[in-house]
């Protein structure tokens, strides 16, 4: 399986930490968030090739890390240099998958989220499902589901419909930016691009999908941080501890 990591943001709500340093190579305790992701990938051998899409101002950092990381890491600059000219995360999805010229299953995350399970379990589902596939938790907060991707699912879990940050959530499941598309549906991203879906937002490509598709939910079985602004950033630096055993 194939990994795409999405790290092409300017992080702005973050400033002035990251006005010149990518957020994903932020530390939470020892490790850097990629970090802390990768290696709970690596622990479970299903990914093979990891490829992490970067902005030009942060593409240098990008490439410092992952040397002295070491492995099979690409970094990917979509030379955009400033968040008016950002590409967006599903141009972005577009733009690594032609220049690797990706095939197989891939596994495409945010570089700004820690999750307290392993991403294996996910992994495994997807392979079992056969589809692509989503992680969904239940957000009962309507204010924050307004500010997230949210889905409606279907009685054997497969998604029906999906919106992101809509004015009127019609479900409380939360759809957060880890996603398995197959080998036969991540060729689609043109099309759903050239079909009008949005490009801002990861889950956009992701609701246009799931009509045409079918894709699949997996329900978290922990928790997910998500590193936002300067308040959300000290909050995971205090309350992280990694992954738990049990669910590796």
């Amino acid at each position: 399986m194939n990994c795409l990591i999405l790290a092409a943001g300017y992080a702005t709500r973050l400033y002035p930490l990251t006005e010149h340093f990518p957020k994903p190579l932020l530390k939470v305790g020892e490790k850097t968030i990629l970090d802390w992701l990768l290696d709970d990938l690596d622990a479970g051998g299903l990914v093979e090739n990891c490829a992490v899409i970067s902005n030009h101002r942060y593409a240098p950092h990008f490439e410092r890390w992952a040397e002295e990381r070491g492995g099979n890491i690409r970094v990917l600059d979509d030379g955009t240099e400033s968040n008016e000219t950002r590409l967006g995360a599903v141009k972005d999805i577009l733009f690594a998958v032609e220049r690797l010229q990706l095939a197989g299953d891939t596994l495409v995350m945010a570089g700004d989220n820690l999750l307290d399970f392993s991403l294996n379990g996910f992994l495994n589902f997807a392979q079992e499902k056969g589809t692509s596939c989503v992680m969904c938790y239940a957000e009962p907060d309507r204010g924050k589901l307004k500010k997230m991707g949210v889905a409606e699912l279907g009685a054997d879990g497969r998604v029906t419909a999906m919106a992101e940050k809509p004015a009127e959530p019609k479900s409380n499941w939360c759809i957060p930016p880890f996603y398995v598309f197959t080998a036969e549906d991540l060729p689609l991203v043109r099309e759903g691009i050239a079909a009008g879906c949005g490009t801002d937002a990861p889950g956009s490509f992701l609701a246009w999908l799931c009509t045409r598709r079918p894709v699949c939910a997996w329900p978290m079985p922990g928790r997910r941080y998500d590193v936002g602004n300067l308040e959300s950033y000290r909050a995971v630096q205090e309350s992280y501890r990694g992954i738990r055993p049990s669910e590796t």
